[in-house]
């Protein structure tokens, strides 16, 4: 039986690139990329060991290769004092890192077409997910899109996996003008989706679920939640996901996600708890109600 139990590793970096308006580093850590699924994410140690950044930082991993017995690439952007630090890193540097993380996007048992989606550098967990569909035989479309052209990642390489990419910009300075939503709802039509694979900040996610569902296809989403942990401890990243038995539990996204069904998540209650959701003050258990989070995904 395979073992997708999460490591922990000292890992050596390999190479650090600057890709447009993103850092991208690459580490050898054979433990984590063996087990790594589409979708799955790392979360790192930043600072150094005398740091007084204590919290880990969750990144997606956009790729694995075998080389030097497995390496993982993760892509971020510099946002603070966490990230610069990475940023700064160099060859033979040593990054404490645990992985894999979270559940990875479910694969369909037979093929079909689906179509991609992503916002930003939420675009990179979506690459390896589309090599993981092509060898199942389905079709890969992708839809990805930013606020301008030097955000816009994976050009290139979409190209090269998709049946079609289509790229959007809100300045209109590479593809068209406007959000990846005035761009998607055609190529589900011209692709003839069946499902919608999405990862992006939460509005984009919100806006394309309801998109999918005016289509009447399903639609998996891998949120983009501050996970402070990685483990489902600290319960930072928590959000409202509807059971398959209609109730509401607060899910971690760490644990529970990153992936969800777009239909469940509750995105207009997103960085609240919901009156109704299971444990909220005032809310009454009947019967089993105060298990854990099932079918949550």
């Amino acid at each position: 039986m395979n073992d997708f139990r999460p490591v922990q590793m000292s890992s050596p970096v390999l190479t650090v690139r600057q890709v447009d308006a993103y850092h991208a580093i690459t580490v050898v850590a054979p433990g984590i990329a063996e087990r790594f699924r589409s979708g799955q994410f790392i979360a790192v140690a930043v600072g150094g060991e005398q740091s007084s950044m204590l919290l880990r930082r969750a990144f997606a991993i956009h790729d694995v290769k075998p080389d030097y017995g497995g390496t993982v690439e993760f892509l971020f952007a510099v946002r603070g004092r966490g990230t610069a630090w990475l940023a700064e890193r160099r060859s033979r540097d040593l990054l404490d890192i645990i992985g894999p993380l979270g559940k990875p996007f479910p694969l369909p048992r037979d093929p079909v077409n689906c179509v991609l989606v992503g916002g930003g550098y939420g675009s990179a967990p979506l690459f390896p997910l589309a090599h993981a569909l092509r060898r199942r035989g389905c079709r890969v479309d992708l839809v990805l899109g930013a606020a301008s052209a030097g955000q816009v990642f994976g050009a290139i390489t979409a190209r090269r996996v998709a049946e079609t990419a289509t790229f959007t910009t809100d300045d209109g300075s590479f593809g068209v003008r406007g959000r990846v939503t005035d761009a998607l709802g055609q190529v589900i039509e011209d692709a003839r989706s069946d499902v919608v694979y999405a990862c992006g900040p939460m509005p984009m996610l919100r806006e394309v679920t309801a998109l999918a569902a005016r289509h009447d296809i399903p639609v998996q989403v891998s949120v983009e939640e501050t996970m402070a942990c990685g483990t489902g401890v600290c319960m930072s990243c928590v959000v409202p996901v509807v059971g398959g038995d209609g109730i509401t539990r607060m899910a971690r996204s760490c644990v529970d996600g990153p992936v969800f069904r777009g239909e469940r998540v509750r995105f207009d209650d997103v960085g609240t708890i919901p009156f109704d959701a299971l444990g909220a003050p005032g809310w009454k258990a009947r019967g089993d109600e105060e298990s854990p989070v099932r079918e949550a995904g």
